[in-house]
């Protein structure tokens, strides 16, 4: 199955994904760049900024920055990732930021339940603008 992920509210592409995953199903996940969080942009960059600086950098908590990682992280808060159940389903899952050339010709489906458009809501950021707010070039 592959996702594309323009235009798609993360937590919602997360929980998708988890599910597919756990079920067995391999999920690779596109335009990851292009994916949306919702909210008020001050809150969205204070919230990370705070996890960023939250810990020590030799010990952690280690807080992704690239937008393709950042999908990968929210997704893996979606599978019990412990065990070994949520191990192989963790493994089923790869991230990519834009279009690979071994999926140009291949079926990209899209989530109408998770699209920007039916929510009322018309505050949002892509993980492209928060990376880029984060420090990655």
């Amino acid at each position: 199955m592959i996702i594309d992920a323009k235009n798609l509210i993360l937590g919602r592409l997360a929980t998708t994904v988890a599910k597919s995953a756990l079920l067995g199903e391999q999920v690779d996940v596109v335009n990851c760049e292009n994916a949306v969080l919702t909210g008020n942009k001050k809150n969205i960059l204070l919230r990370y900024k705070i996890k960023k600086e939250r810990g020590i950098h030799s010990k952690g908590p280690f807080i992704p920055t690239s937008p393709h990682m950042i999908v990968k992280r929210a997704i893996r808060g979606m599978i019990p990732y412990k065990k070994e159940k949520g191990k192989t389903a963790f493994k089923k899952i790869k991230c990519y930021m834009g279009i690979p050339d071994e999926f140009k010709d291949k079926k990209i489906e899209t989530l109408p339940s998770a699209d920007i458009s039916k929510v009322p809501n018309l505050r949002y950021m892509t993980l492209k603008e928060i990376s880029k707010r984060m420090g990655v070039k």
